[in-house]
């Protein structure tokens, strides 16, 4: 055998070699590649499972999104709801008090009405004044007379008794003493209570002269305030129509 043929049998006894390698690493790659392809077809079924979670988050987190806007829109509306009743709630107290208010034709029958009033009232009071003057100086008269008649009776049923005898003169003249002195004092009592009278109507004449003066005062204040209320009814409905 020449080296040639040695060499080339050395290379088949190689290639043999290698054959009989390749096929056990063959059989040892096949049951891996089992396994690979029981691992992507495992992968592919999680991917399509990841997939399916993450889009059931994504419309899960975009319902929340919306619920989170509703709530929110929500809060704003209730928000908004309140500031306007409170709004509502200070626009009738102010119309309210603005209702409250009274006009100038209201203002005017106001104080005739009082002025009305007042004069009634005066006119009761004077009248209910003279009766009662007009009633004690009618008891004051009753008293006076039936004093005077009193003093008739006794005197008349007493004269003859009383002239006859010089003890019965002295009582007589004592008596008439004594009612001349009651007369003189009552006359007394009465020029005082006169003189009263007469200050006190000198200081009615006074108090009737200031309340001219205040009358005319505020009759002259009720003239500017009725101009100035028809000023401000007027700079108010031009307000109104800007």
């Amino acid at each position: 055998m020449t080296e040639m043929d040695q060499k080339i049998t050395e290379a088949l006894k190689k290639m043999n070699a290698s054959k009989e390698g390749a096929t056990a690493n063959v059989q040892r790659l096949l049951p891996l590649l089992e396994t690979l392809k029981v691992l992507e077809k495992k992968e592919e079924e999680d991917e399509s499972n990841y997939s399916e979670v993450y889009a059931r988050l994504q419309s899960e987190l975009s319902e929340l999104e919306k619920m989170i806007q509703i709530n929110d829109a929500v809060e704003r509306l209730n928000s908004a709801k309140m500031e306007l009743s409170s709004k509502l709630r200070e626009i009738i107290s102010l119309k309210r008090q603005h209702d409250d208010i009274p006009t100038q034709a209201e203002l005017i029958q106001y104080e005739r009405r009082f002025s009305e009033l007042n004069v009634h009232i005066q006119g009761k009071l004077r009248q209910t004044r003279k009766y009662y003057a007009t009633y004690n100086a009618l008891l004051e008269i009753k008293e006076l007379m039936l004093k005077e008649t009193s003093l008739l009776n006794s005197m008349s049923s007493q004269l003859h008794d009383a002239l006859n005898s010089p003890s019965g003169r002295v009582t007589l003249t004592s008596s008439i003493d004594g009612i001349s002195k009651s007369i003189q004092q009552k006359l007394k009592n009465v020029e005082v209570t006169l003189e009263a009278e007469k200050k006190a109507c000198e200081g009615l004449k006074k108090k009737h002269a200031a309340a001219n003066l205040e009358k005319r005062r505020c009759y002259s204040l009720l003239k500017e305030f009725q101009e100035e209320c028809t000023r401000n009814e007027r700079l108010r409905n031009q307000t109104s129509s800007v």
